[in-house]
């Protein structure tokens, strides 16, 4: 999460208080709310009506054509670190998952003084062991059950989701969606797709929809916004080749204000429900895939991150404050001293953001080992990622 995503999603939950934010609020956010959550936050809630259904063919993901084995498959050794790079420069792999692509977020000057969110993707070159920039791609996502990514082109709203076969680096297939897509998920199981359509570009920061905020010593500034412009989404279901779209605009406020921007959905943790992220203790309004809210579901209560979920044998199941034994509802020890716990390397270990709690680069990616003390380092420190805008942000896929 970028640090103007951080700031509205703060200012949306100061709304609940009252109408008007106190001078200087924003500088506090930046300060308070730093280290809170990691990935792209959910949109907010909607009023859904009757899906609109199509049927594409879309192939599956991971099926048909030749086997052609990925480097990071090739490399049998458990685990490929690069501890003296940050970000990495050459392969991140452990157990069953290989960091697949990262991005690097930046702020680009429009001439009418509007500013547009950019991610420049880093993408693991399957026949180098190398990180290669990969500059066809607005928006990009995968999943470390999947060795495909979802991807929009530049120019949002896109009128296609591309399927990025993540071992040759070409697109496989093209899935139009005639709405617009700003924003594309995966389901943890990599079977399903949720696009987030939208009427202008969510990236867009307006000038005329800016409020001031001033630096720490002091210097005069200005917060720039997006604009109300979620106009849906479309389900599309990859092994049937069915896409649904529902309508679902911005959600607004007892006020009936509505912050705009990039309000994304997402998939559950078990890939039965998608979501959208609400300013109310539950954090989270989830829908069928029908597109009908749904009470939200009990291993999922206190979710208000994008976390790892259920491990690849579904005994585990991540959350915010650590790991639960899903057979024993209790919790697993020596997990708590982490930020935040990104993916499942197998049924026992996860990558994680460890934090040394040291001087000014605190963070790294790092392999840990449930109900054990091990930690191996995978990359060097660095400053914290996901949240400052050059910070990047990691993406794994099946290795």
């Amino acid at each position: 999460m970028n640090v103007e995503e951080l700031l509205r999603d703060t200012f949306r939950e100061q709304a609940e208080d009252g109408p008007r934010t106190p001078p200087g609020f924003a500088d506090r956010v930046l300060a308070v709310r730093r280290r809170r959550r990691t990935r792209t936050i959910a949109g907010a809630a909607v009023a859904t009506v009757a899906a609109i259904a199509v049927v594409v063919a879309v192939p599956r993901l991971d099926a048909g054509g030749e086997d052609v084995r990925p480097a990071s498959r090739v490399d049998r050794s458990d685990i490929s670190a690069q501890t003296d790079q940050y970000p990495p420069r050459d392969r991140i792999a452990a157990g069953d998952v290989a960091l697949a692509a990262f991005s690097v977020q930046s702020l680009e000057k429009q001439p009418d003084k509007d500013q547009v969110l950019t991610r420049t993707y880093h993408r693991l070159d399957q026949r180098t062991g190398r990180y290669v920039k990969d500059t066809r791609w607005s928006v990009m996502d995968t999943v470390p059950s999947s060795r495909t990514a979802v991807v929009l082109e530049h120019r949002l709203p896109a009128q296609r989701v591309g399927l990025l076969d993540l071992t040759t680096g070409e697109i496989r297939r093209w899935i139009p969606v005639p709405q617009g897509v700003g924003g594309v998920a995966l389901s943890p199981d990599g079977k399903k797709i949720v696009a987030t359509t939208y009427a202008s570009d969510p990236d867009r920061r307006y000038w005329n929809h800016r409020i001031p905020t001033s630096g720490p010593d002091g210097e005069k500034g200005w917060w720039l916004r997006g604009m109300p412009c979620r106009t849906g989404f479309s389900f599309i279901d990859v092994a049937s080749g069915h896409i649904a779209w529902n309508p679902a605009p911005d959600w607004k406020d007892q006020w009936g204000r509505s912050e705009g921007g990039r309000w994304d959905f997402r998939f559950s943790a078990d890939s039965t429900l998608i979501y959208e992220h609400i300013v109310t203790q539950a954090h989270r309004q989830y829908h069928d895939l029908s597109g009908r809210k749904v009470a939200t579901p009990a291993n999922e209560v206190k979710f208000e991150l994008e976390l790892a979920g259920y491990s690849p044998d579904k005994k585990f199941l991540v959350h915010p404050s650590g790991v639960r034994d899903m057979t024993t509802g209790k919790e697993v020890p020596k997990v708590s001293d982490y930020m935040a716990r990104l993916a499942w390397a197998d049924n026992k270990r996860l990558i994680v953001f460890e934090n040394s709690r040291q001087g000014n680069h605190p963070h790294r990616l790092a392999l840990m080992t449930l109900g054990s003390s091990k930690v191996v380092p995978l990359t060097a420190y660095g400053p914290q990622m996901m949240t400052e805008l050059g910070s990047w942000e990691p993406l794994f896929s099946a290795r």
